[in-house]
């Protein structure tokens, strides 16, 4: 939806708020603490902190604690939730104002104490550094994009002046600007342009966005660490010039938060899929889009893929296998494969053509006695290196193991295993990337033998 559209859905949620409120004492507490475990837990994990929603909700609540966490991760969830609980206070208190100091304090809230964490230089080397709380950044910390761009914040020396002309403009626009969302979302975007700390500066920046929020009436919104790639792409499409990106994406955020605190109103059940159980389904949606595992390994489909695809490789290994076998005293070749039930094997050493008319009618006696085949594998035994007094063997062949949806094709080099879907045709390039590695290690070592 735009953001046009988003905002008269805004404006008819909170009519309908209005007329549900004041909640219940009971609903406001149930509201609340629901809001306060999500914000806390999700604001914290887009910045790395492992605690689970459960742990999280059983050391904020309960104040107990179990998983395997670095204590720092409890002290700063622990005093987020100190954070949150502080900017709720001075929401409710329509004549206090923003000041400097305040985002100050709440960055040493957050952080705690002192600690030293990685961080890249102004040209993307690493470094350790001792993060202080309270004090605007001494040294750049500027990102490293995906691209291995480097992305600058403003530097430690133009800070202080920037926000402090972030407040002036803050004070400024809350009496020009008519919808909240937008000086929320405004204040979050140039804050974090700034980074004026060394950490926590995104952490700040939603509580900032919710003070803002409850300061005019609103629910507090939670961006959600499943959806942590939207929230960044909102930024980057900001950053890229599109005004109406974040204020949007803040906007759905709200709708979220109004309808939730609307469920409370009417004593609805506010529990959701908790953060693994989304981030499942969406896993579910991505690979059902992708999905190339289309046919199960049955014994037909397997024989149908060795015909297709695997004796055309056997073929090109032999090809190439032939031009070196003239500089060995003798060779052999070994073709065999495995079967269920029990694993039963049947191997043939032979140097006679008519090799391919042999797996053809082993892959017809295991279509009619419908064997599952788990492996096939056909390999060269070169004997005796000409050239030299060196009597070890040398091999050349591929092992092919056959799984429910897949198949793996391996290789005696060290080059890496390869795996195909049944049912999709291997390309001639894949023939090729496949007998080319093995067939420069054989060279390889006929050059080392001495």
């Amino acid at each position: 939806m735009t953001l046009s559209e988003n905002l008269a859905k805004i404006n008819l949620l909170r009519k309908g708020l209005d007329e549900l409120r004041p909640l219940s004492n009971e609903a406001e507490d149930k509201l609340w603490e629901k809001l306060r475990l999500e914000w806390n837990y999700n604001s914290n994990h887009i910045e790395g902190n492992t605690l689970t929603y459960s742990e999280t909700k059983l050391l904020l609540l309960f104040e107990k604690t179990t998983g395997d966490h670095e204590k720092r991760e409890y002290d700063e969830m622990q005093a987020h939730d100190v954070a949150i609980h502080l900017i709720r206070d001075w929401a409710y208190d329509k004549e206090r104002g923003l000041t400097e100091a305040d985002i100050k304090n709440l960055n040493k809230i957050i952080l705690v104490k002192p600690y030293w964490k990685e961080a890249l230089t102004y040209d993307g080397q690493q470094t350790r550094r001792q993060i202080k709380v309270g004090d605007y950044k001494e040294y750049p910390n500027s990102v490293k994009l995906k691209s291995g761009q480097m992305f600058h914040y403003a530097s430690p020396e133009e800070t202080p002046r920037l926000m402090q002309e972030l407040i002036d403009w803050y004070r400024i626009r809350i009496t020009e600007i008519k919808d909240p969302i937008y000086l929320a979302a405004e204040l979050h975007y140039k804050l974090i342009r700034i980074h004026p700390f060394d950490d926590g500066n995104g952490r700040i920046a939603r509580l900032l966005v919710n003070y803002i929020l409850m300061k005019n009436g609103y629910t507090p919104i939670i961006i959600k660490s499943a959806d942590k790639e939207n929230y960044i792409t909102a930024l980057q499409k900001a950053d890229a010039g599109d005004e109406a990106a974040f204020p949007n994406y803040m906007a759905e955020q709200l709708i979220w938060a109004l309808e939730l605190e609307a469920k409370a109103a009417k004593d609805e059940n506010l529990e959701e899929p908790d953060d693994i159980d989304k981030e499942i389904a969406i896993l579910k949606k991505k690979i059902k889009q992708e999905n190339k595992l289309t046919e199960k390994g049955t014994p037909e489909n397997i024989c149908n893929t060795i015909e297709e695809n695997i004796i055309p490789l056997f073929k090109m290994l032999e090809k190439r296998a032939n031009e070196l076998k003239d500089i060995f005293f003798d060779y052999d070749r070994i073709m065999g494969y495995k079967i269920l039930p029990g694993h039963a094997e049947h191997r043939l050493g032979s140097k006679e053509s008519d090799w391919d008319i042999l797996i053809k009618n082993w892959l017809t006696k295991i279509r009619n006695e419908n064997q599952q085949i788990i492996q096939f594998n056909y390999a060269y035994e070169f004997k005796g290196l000409q050239k030299t007094i060196d009597g070890r063997n040398m091999w050349m062949g591929l092992d092919i193991f056959f799984d429910s949806y897949n198949y793996r094709i391996k290789t005696p080099d060290n080059s890496k295993d390869r795996l195909f879907p049944y049912g999709e045709k291997i390309t001639e390039d894949d023939l090729q990337n496949l007998i080319k590695p093995m067939l420069r290690d054989i060279i390889k070592r006929i050059k080392d033998a001495k």
